[in-house]
């Protein structure tokens, strides 16, 4: 139907309204083709009964209606007013009714045009009007039967009537597939887009988590045989006799590692994730609290902060956001808590909700591939956080029951460096 009127495309239709022509397929095509052979036809068959018959008393006036019809059918097709305006396209039907109505009067072959205006009808008036209109149509075709011949038979009624219905039948039918049609299509572009955000996301955490593991290579390899050979080279000093030739060497190998040193944890603290590039991860975890789009979460320090290897934070803070997500999406919580407390020997980090909690069992026999898990997450996420706890060698913890909140907890050991700035 015409979406200018309010209502759905329909192939039978000639003219085209509103946002752009739809590409017409050779279906469309064929029906609109078929739709104007009809009327054609249909007015020509009118036409030669009249001239030939000699059953019409005025066949000039009929071939003068029938073009009528013809030239203001053939007017409305090509005019663009009608394509976009309700008003123009009820005068348009009001005018092809008119000379419809002229040849009905003259010539009993008239009523066979009924069955085009149906369609047009049902394609151009909103369902309010259109269904009237086609009744209005029946009836003047069944009056003109009955005025035009001898006799009274069933079929002057059901003929006209059997037309109406079909032509109702077939466009809300035809409504009904163009609706289902756009749904489709709405649903594959819905598809399409979310595929694409999709892989934009993949991308994007792909590209996270190679940055957080050459991080963690750099730490783990490169800063730290650096900072064993300064040692090494700061212990060589010290046993050097004074005023041995190799001492201004050694003190520039010990410059030149101390120098490599810094370089490499530059290169590991630009591979941190934003989140922490301008903050500690105090800062960080306090704006992931005041960010979260779900239950209400309250930050907490506990302990003396202390500095933190990169890895260590970067591992800290994926744990919060995982955890938090989890909570978000599965917990159904009104109120979660995230607390980093540093003490002597290890820092640890909490995530507690109050929301319908889990199996933890469960959870774990999806993680080794067993059953069915409970849906939070599908353990993966517990997963990566257990698995970044042991890469930094400390540990991870799940306390959760059904209708009785979730807690996680992740603990990792100061390194040596950082008890002793703490102290």
């Amino acid at each position: 139907m015409n979406p200018a009127l309010g209502l759905g495309p329909h192939p039978l239709s000639l003219p085209r309204t509103g946002g752009g022509p739809r590409p017409r397929t050779p279906v469309t095509l064929a029906l609109r083709l078929c739709l104007h052979v009809l009327l054609a036809g249909l007015l020509a068959l009118a036409v030669v009964k009249a001239l030939t018959g000699g059953t019409v008393a005025h066949p000039a006036g009929v071939t003068a209606a029938a073009a009528a019809m013809g030239g203001v059918y053939a007017a409305g097709t090509l005019s663009p007013a009608v394509a976009r305006s309700r008003r123009a396209a009820a005068w348009w039907l009001a005018a092809l009714g008119a000379c419809w109505l002229v040849l009905l009067a003259l010539s009993p072959e008239g009523l066979w045009a009924a069955f085009p205006l149906y369609f047009l009808q049902l394609h151009l008036l909103p369902t309010r009007w259109a269904l009237p209109a086609v009744l209005v149509t029946a009836g003047a075709a069944i009056a003109s039967f009955l005025v035009h011949s001898a006799r009274i038979t069933p079929g002057s009624f059901i003929g006209p009537l059997l037309g109406a219905a079909v032509a109702v039948a077939t466009v809300r039918g035809y409504e009904a597939l163009y609706r289902e049609s756009e749904r489709r299509r709405e649903l594959i572009d819905e598809l399409m887009a979310t595929r694409a955000e999709l892989a934009a996301a993949e991308r994007t955490a792909g590209t996270l988590a190679e940055r957080e593991r050459l991080a963690r290579e750099i730490h783990d390899t490169l800063a730290q045989g650096l900072s064993s050979i300064q040692l090494l080279l700061r212990a060589a000093q010290r046993a050097l006799p004074p005023g041995s030739p190799a001492a201004p060497h050694v003190e520039q190998a010990r410059v030149a590692a101390q120098d490599n040193l810094a370089e490499a944890r530059r290169f590991v603290r630009a591979l941190a994730p934003p989140d922490l590039a301008h903050g500690s991860l105090a800062g960080a975890l306090e704006r992931l609290s005041a960010s979260s789009a779900g239950p209400r979460v309250r930050f907490s320090l506990s302990g003396t902060p202390a500095e933190l290897p990169t890895p260590y934070e970067v591992a800290l803070l994926r744990v919060a956001q995982s955890a938090l997500a989890n909570t978000v999406r599965h917990a159904e919580a009104g109120r979660a808590e995230i607390t980093l407390t540093f003490m002597d020997a290890s820092v640890t980090l909490d995530v507690v909700d109050d929301g319908v909690g889990f199996d933890p069992r469960v959870a774990a026999r999806r993680e080794h591939g067993d059953g069915d898990g409970d849906g939070r997450d599908g353990g993966f996420g517990l997963v990566a956080m257990r698995s970044r706890a042991r890469s930094l060698g400390g540990t991870f913890t799940v306390e959760s029951s059904p209708g009785q909140g979730t807690a996680v907890a992740i603990s990792l050991p100061l390194p040596a460096r950082t008890k002793e700035t703490a102290a």
